[in-house]
């Protein structure tokens, strides 16, 4: 399913219909639209699947942090009128929808984190030393996977160019600092909506004991690991990830 960035104002988004249940997907730091792609032409059909891009990179400079990201998507729900919704976050943006659940539970039906950011993670640093380094940044792309080839060119391409922008990078920094500030483990039990937890068996990111934690923590939570699989199921087993998620909203989802 192709679907075309939707510019309004100060929002960027693609939206795969304007009616049904919502599932609300966001985006890690090094996001792109291709990561979700998988879940979009799969559920885009029977849902209304609602992908915001996060501004990350174009976030006036004082502004860069989570609360600065969760802000950006409070406003972006009350714009798009968004009600019962099911949200999904992968890396950053499972730390980003946890925020948003405990700020805003009323409007949240379910929750479904992967490798999620919040309690422990081990990302690039706090810098970027060989930000113009295009084997490393190959590398590190790699590395969140359990099978390095799902690191396409095209995928490395990308991220090379993010992190090459010195701007970009002082964002990226800024932003991953406030992710190990905001730690949630003291928060978590405030949450009571249905929720998917689905991990990597492989993941080095957010290594498993980190998913277990988090269904440890949040109460009405199950915890489905994928195995032979890094940071971003989504991406590395779309078909096995897909299954489990439509199991989970097929109990939740009226």
């Amino acid at each position: 399913m192709r679907l075309e960035i939707i510019t309004e104002g100060k929002f960027k988004y693609v939206e795969s219909k304007s009616e049904g249940p919502v599932i609300m997907l966001l985006h890690g730091l090094f996001g792109a639209l291709s990561n979700f792609s998988g879940i979009v032409d799969y559920f885009g059909d029977k849902y209304r699947v609602v992908v915001p891009i996060l501004p990350i990179y174009d976030l006036p400079i004082h502004q860069v942090s989570l609360d600065g990201l969760v802000k950006y998507v409070k406003e972006f729900v009350e714009y798009k009128a968004l009600e019962h919704i099911n949200i999904l976050g992968n890396s950053l943006g499972g730390h980003i929808a946890l925020l948003f659940v405990l700020d805003s539970q009323s409007k949240i039906n379910s929750l479904c984190i992967t490798g999620s950011s919040g309690l422990f993670e081990s990302a690039m640093g706090s810098s970027f030393p060989k930000r113009g380094d295009y084997e490393y940044i190959k590398n590190k792309t790699e590395e969140t996977f359990y099978d390095p080839k799902t690191a396409t060119k095209e995928l490395v391409d990308e991220v090379f160019e993010i992190t090459r922008n010195r701007l970009k990078a002082i964002r990226i920094i800024a932003t991953a600092k406030s992710a190990i500030r905001h730690n949630l483990a003291d928060k978590l039990d405030r949450i009571t909506v249905p929720t998917l937890i689905i991990w990597g068996r492989n993941d080095g990111v957010t290594p498993p004991f980190v998913g277990e934690k988090f269904n440890e923590l949040i109460k009405n939570s199950d915890l489905h690991f994928l195995d032979k699989c890094g940071h971003a199921p989504m991406m590395e087993l779309p078909d096995e990830f897909n299954k489990i998620l439509e199991g989970f909203l097929s109990k939740h989802v009226s």
